[in-house]
């Protein structure tokens, strides 16, 4: 018995070693790759130093960088999608865990996350084809006829640009918010609903004072995960955005993101400057990404907290 009690012992102990390893190989593969990027970005830095982050020119000829159109258009098309999935994808995990049971909840929750599953080519091409028309003949002229007193909505209506990559996106980030908050809201406990209708109230009403607050935390954890994937989505955005490095107030205006412009330019960039602009870029990608990750991360710590106090 305590030669087999010795050798569990050992294996336990070379379990740990291994999963150690293999969280902490996660950790050097990252700062590797912060490294790399940080070498390769170095004579971008030395030519323009800060001033890469706030200048709006891009002139590849004259070897002119500056990352500021590429910084707008990533966060302004990535929080737009990620407004416009908020109540789409909330209101359909509220549908699929409080609404509906049996064979329909698990088969348009299937239909949901098989949205995940299509690849990003085919949302490009979708939104060339079948988006970008439709905005430009219908959204965007709708949107400029009742609201064109809004600098948003001026402008000429292409098809492409800022609102249809945001449109796209939001697509694109709607199976990973409904997916994990559907996930939360089903783990809500039973007595604290069936309480809430016992003392009278509604099932929107229960819905509202126990099962959103209860689940918000993870919540905020889905919109804030979905918020990184728009961040650092790349094909789909390039065939719709327009890809013109300038910024614009108006959302039917062209624009770029930090990813499509590397995808766009790095095969064909043949000055040092010009690699190293890009290479300056993806790193304030990743960089952008996993704060935004951390941030995420910080706000279901204090939320879930917050709740802990509050019961």
């Amino acid at each position: 018995m305590g030669k087999s009690s010795s050798v569990w012992r050992r294996a336990d102990t070379w379990f740990i070693v291994g999963v150690a390893a293999m969280a902490g190989s996660v950790l050097v593969v990252a700062a590797a790759l912060v490294v790399l990027l940080s070498i390769q970005a170095a004579p971008a830095f030395q030519a323009f130093g800060l001033g890469f982050f706030v200048s709006r020119m891009w002139d590849p000829v004259d070897n002119e960088f500056g990352a500021l159109p590429f910084l707008y258009g990533t966060l302004v098309t990535s929080f737009l999608a990620l407004f416009m999935v908020i109540f789409v994808g909330i209101g359909s995990a509220v549908f699929l865990t409080q609404y509906v049971k049996g064979w329909i909840a698990s088969v348009t929750g299937f239909l949901i996350e098989l949205l995940a599953a299509i690849p990003s080519v085919v949302y490009g091409l979708w939104g060339i084809f079948v988006v970008a028309p439709w905005l430009r003949s219908r959204v965007e002229p709708w949107l400029a006829e009742h609201f064109g007193f809004l600098p948003l909505f001026q402008g000429p209506q292409l098809g492409v640009g800022l609102l249809a990559a945001s449109f796209i996106l939001a697509i694109m980030i709607l199976p990973t918010v409904a997916s994990l908050s559907r996930d939360v809201m089903a783990v809500v406990p039973a007595p604290l609903k069936e309480g809430a209708l016992a003392l009278g109230a509604t099932h929107w009403e229960m819905i509202r004072t126990i099962v959103l607050p209860y689940s918000w935390p993870g919540v905020i954890g889905a919109l804030m995960l979905g918020l990184g994937r728009a961040l650092g989505e790349t094909m789909a955005v390039t065939m719709v955005i327009g890809n013109r490095p300038d910024i614009s107030v108006s959302l039917f205006a062209p624009g770029h993101s930090m990813a499509s412009v590397i995808a766009n330019e790095f095969t064909e960039a043949t000055s040092e400057v010009h690699i190293a602009a890009l290479s300056e870029i993806g790193l304030v990608l990743f960089l952008v990404t996993a704060l935004f990750s951390l941030l995420s991360r910080w706000m279901v710590v204090r939320l879930m907290a917050r709740a802990g106090r509050e019961e």
